[in-house]
């Protein structure tokens, strides 16, 4: 020990504690230097349009929408955060169903996935449901996440959409989804499938009560979904730049034998085409979903209690 003693301190220089300080102490008196444990890992998010990295706390103050206009894919939390006045809403509790019905087999067990999913996202499956007022107007709104899963269709889902658009009827309201979805849900098979027939039943509840249905198109909504209930809205709003269509870019250019166009399956060109009427940036959603809602339900009594 005293001879290590004496190889770390040579005779006629004292200790100099300058150098134990860390370099933004020795520029800025009075700031604290930041360490590894005092810096977030997810900070910085990369701009995936171009690759710039953003502040983490400046993006989620521009709801997620980088400064080239990426609207980047967001949670089921989030998306309701986002729509509902001053984030305030009745979180509506979605239908239990067996987790893995067909026991598919796989390198991963299903089960696992789901365990999976659900930690990571914090929701029990893609859609989630939240009853509560746009600019004042009552609504139920269904929101899908890509993160589960996918945002993918099955069973869960399924009944989650059927619950929603029936407490629509029941509270007299109108039905909003944001969509975001790869498509039906592999591991459960033709029972994935048959959600498509099922949520659609429950449109026409919907429709026969008079009430509005408004899609809103999110990046990407593709498959089962774009070919079921997200097409069969009064009014279809889209996310800017959000992929949508059944199969893929490339699966329709091996078919046809043809290149397709930079903008093919993007919002702009499903709304020249006719497919989606407007193309609205996240941030006037709520503005714009009011005015929609409110002019749909004109002259129509309201049937909820809290209206």
């Amino acid at each position: 020990m005293a001879m290590a003693e004496q190889r770390n301190d040579k005779p006629g220089r004292a200790p100099n504690p300058e150098r134990r300080r860390g370099w933004l102490s020795r520029i800025a008196p009075g700031v604290r230097g930041l360490t590894k444990k005092d810096t977030p890992e997810n900070l910085w998010v990369k701009d995936p349009e171009t690759g710039e990295m953003l502040y983490r706390p400046d993006l989620e103050a521009a709801l997620w929408v980088t400064p080239s206009g990426v609207h980047m894919r967001i949670g089921a939390k989030l998306r309701l955060d986002y729509t509902f006045d001053d984030g305030q809403y009745e979180r509506i509790a979605t239908p239990v169903v067996a987790d893995d019905p067909l026991k598919f087999p796989d390198d991963k067990p299903y089960v696992d996935r789901l365990a999976a999913a659900r930690k990571s996202t914090g929701e029990q499956d893609s859609m989630a449901i939240g009853y509560g007022r746009i600019l004042g107007q009552p609504v139920i709104v269904v929101a899908q996440d890509f993160a589960f899963m996918g945002g993918s269709l099955g069973m869960a889902a399924g009944e989650t959409f059927v619950k929603a658009a029936q407490e629509a009827v029941k509270r007299g309201v109108p039905f909003v989804i944001f969509t975001a979805s790869g498509g039906a849900r592999m591991q459960e098979g033709t029972l994935s499938l048959m959600q498509m027939a099922r949520t659609t039943l429950a449109l026409n509840e919907v429709k026969a009560a008079g009430l509005p249905y408004v899609v809103v198109f999110t990046d990407p909504t593709t498959g089962g979904v774009s070919a079921s209930y997200a097409m069969l809205g009064d009014i279809h709003l889209a996310e800017p730049n959000a992929t949508i269509g059944f199969s893929g870019r490339r699966v329709i250019e091996q078919t046809i034998r043809e290149s397709l166009p930079p903008t093919f399956q993007k919002s702009e060109f499903l709304v020249e085409r006719g497919m989606v009427d407007q193309v609205v940036e996240r941030k006037d959603l709520p503005e714009k979903l009011s005015s929609i809602l409110k002019t749909l339900m004109m002259g129509r009594e309201r049937l909820s209690p809290a209206a």
